[in-house]
């Protein structure tokens, strides 16, 4: 084949360039991706080395779509121009600038938004000195809300063969997508087969985000019910990778009933009869399951309960024995049973002997008991008058005397249960002669002529006795007074003393005699007593209180009287005005004035110190004599 002249030169030229196009090079360095949040700025740079100098050398910045595989221009420069392309995502938003004192440009992008995610191209080309392209991917990145976990409200049984829904995650509006992992307390879940499934939906809204739900199935275990389950957000952000935690939420567990606990709620302690009790049974499933409840020994007999309590009011000891408490189980049809033990405590009335009353004889032996039935230990104590005389079932009297008579109490308790107590008596009477204090000597004694004397006599004795008087030396006595108590009689006399008496009290019944003697003497030295017989309103010792008074109160006043005579003279009239004066000295003397009320009094005559004996009246005296 024969060529033109003209086609051999154009064939050379075009060798000779692309002989001078191969040994030119450009060594390109870009970074093989950018992160970037959502909303930040993002530089993406671009360097370059050339072999030769160039002497002309134009950049370009291209961005591959995301709907398809072209790549679109967004930027160019040469040495006289530099051009943002209109029309494009970029415009507006985009700066090319020198990167330092390197060969390179530096592309930025403002406001990065989620569709900016794409491959950018650099693209460098110096003609004769050669071209080259590099590219980088930008990441942009938003982290995605706070997990949001919801349990089933419903309860869970242990019995379903298959795993259950037991709770929900959702994270929302997240890029890139986020995942979410499920956590039981701190151990993280994995699925399995049979026992551990995982359901995840992810949704990209029309806004670019990713929102991720996620349901946990899982088949539950007795072990689950006091176990947190939670989910964990994982998600990019530039450079790293972080995670949020959602709040641990506790699943209802429903599990059959294994074991059934009966126990005694009221009243703490032991119980006696009488009490309200209270029973409470308690089983280990979840929901508890309805309880019978049934004595031991009548266990066909259902008793009426309330709920899981069993009340019995008013116990007695035939409420004593073994009560049990029964669970069916609904999903496995299976009965359990608990049962416990009430021990009814009690205490019977005392019973005493004697009972009710017992007479002995002066002298004799007596041994009374006091026995109450009980369950458990009693203690038992004496009294009599409110007085502690005795201690233990048995009280021993011994040589019974008048002071032996009267009631004993027996009151029995039980120490380890105070509420229980109970009490009995006996009544003891000591039967004998007659008994009088200091009957054996005679009681003497001396009064004035013309006055009254009262005497008592007092004698114990059963069956109760008579009393009489023999009064010998006076013809004026008269019984005034006889009472009797339960174990003694009391008589009293009044007795006009004219001259030396003998009286004799008499005390019998039918056991025998007591005698009492009184010597009254005439006194030599007048006495003032009373010249009337005694009356029950009155009595010889008022009497001789008030005449032991007045004994004293003269005493007192002379002792006053006699001060004042040696040192002046002082004079009281009528009025009661009293009068000191020096310019009499011969009527130098006092004269008291003494007013009563009533007529029957009499005023008692001073000895005087005066030297006058004239007076108003007879109720004046002179204090000289």
């Amino acid at each position: 084949m024969a060529f033109p002249k003209n086609s051999f030169l154009l064939l050379f030229v075009l060798i000779c360039s692309l002989s001078l196009n191969a040994w030119a090079k450009v060594d390109m360095t870009m970074e093989e991706s950018v992160e970037v949040y959502l909303g930040d700025s993002a530089g993406i740079p671009c360097q370059y080395v050339f072999s030769e100098q160039p002497r002309a050398f134009m950049i370009q910045w291209f961005v591959r779509n995301p709907s398809s595989s072209s790549r679109e221009r967004i930027y160019y420069g040469d040495n006289a121009q530099q051009i943002v392309d209109d029309g494009t995502d970029f415009t507006g938003r985009i700066t090319v600038s020198n990167v330092g004192d390197k060969e390179g440009v530096l592309l930025t992008i403002q406001d990065v938004q989620l569709t900016d995610e794409r491959e950018f191209f650099c693209q460098v080309n110096g003609m004769a000195a050669g071209n080259g392209e590099g590219k980088t991917h930008l990441r942009v990145f938003d982290p995605p809300m706070a997990p949001v976990i919801e349990g089933v409200h419903a309860g869970i049984s242990v019995t379903n063969e298959l795993p259950s829904k037991i709770a929900s995650c959702e994270a929302r509006n997240g890029f890139p997508r986020p995942n979410i992992t499920w956590y039981r307390g701190i151990s993280p879940l994995t699925p399995t087969h049979g026992q551990i499934n995982v359901v995840i939906l992810v949704t990209r809204e029309s806004s670019g985000f990713y929102t991720v739900q996620s349901e946990l199935q899982y088949k539950v275990a007795k072990e689950d019910k006091d176990v947190l389950f939670s989910c964990e957000v994982s998600y990019y952000v530039p450079g790293a990778v972080r995670t949020a935690e959602s709040k641990g939420i506790n699943i209802t567990v429903h599990y059959p009933t294994t074991v059934v606990e009966l126990w005694k709620e009221s009243p703490q302690g032991l119980v006696k009869e009488g009490d309200t009790v209270e029973i409470r049974c308690q089983g280990d499933g979840n929901p508890p399951p309805p309880f019978t409840f049934n004595r031991e020994q009548e266990q066909e007999t259902a008793l009426e309960a309330s709920d899981d309590t069993l009340v019995l009011r008013e116990v007695t000891r035939g409420d004593s024995g073994v009560y049990q408490c029964r669970s069916l189980d609904l999903d496995t049809y299976e009965e359990v049973m608990g049962d416990v033990q009430l021990i009814v405590h009690y205490l019977d009335p005392a019973l005493v002997v004697p009972k009710d009353s017992e007479i002995m004889f002066k002298g004799e032996s007596l041994t009374a008991t006091c026995n109450a039935l009980s369950s458990l230990e009693t203690f038992t104590v004496w009294f009599k008058n409110g007085q502690q005389v005795g201690t233990g079932h048995m009280l021993f009297l011994q040589d019974a005397t008048y002071d032996t008579a009267g009631e004993y109490v027996c009151e029995v308790t039980v120490p380890s249960l105070p509420g229980l107590h109970t009490s009995g008596s006996v009544h003891i009477i000591v039967q004998g002669a007659p008994q009088m204090k200091d009957a054996d000597r005679e009681v003497e004694m001396e009064e004035g002529a013309g006055k009254w004397v009262n005497l008592s006599c007092e004698a114990h004795a059963h069956p109760l006795p008579t009393i009489s008087w023999t009064v010998t030396g006076s013809q004026s006595w008269r019984e005034v007074l006889t009472s009797a108590t339960e174990h003694s009689t009391i008589s009293l006399v009044s007795v006009k003393v004219t001259s030396d008496i003998t009286a004799f009290c008499n005390a019998t019944n039918e056991m025998g005699t007591e005698a009492k003697s009184f010597s009254i003497s005439i006194s030599a030295i007048p006495m003032v007593t009373s010249t009337a017989p005694y009356s029950p309103a009155e009595g010889n010792g008022v009497i001789i209180v008030v005449v032991i008074i007045c004994i004293l109160l003269l005493a007192v006043l002379a002792s006053v009287l006699y001060f004042l005579h040696k040192k002046g003279k002082i004079t009281c009239g009528r009025s009661g005005k009293q009068e000191i004066t020096k310019e009499n000295p011969n009527k130098d003397g006092i004269v008291v004035e003494m007013k009563t009320d009533t007529k029957t009094e009499e005023a008692v005559l001073l000895k005087g110190v005066s030297g006058d004996k004239n007076g108003p009246s007879n109720q004046y005296m002179d204090l000289r004599k």
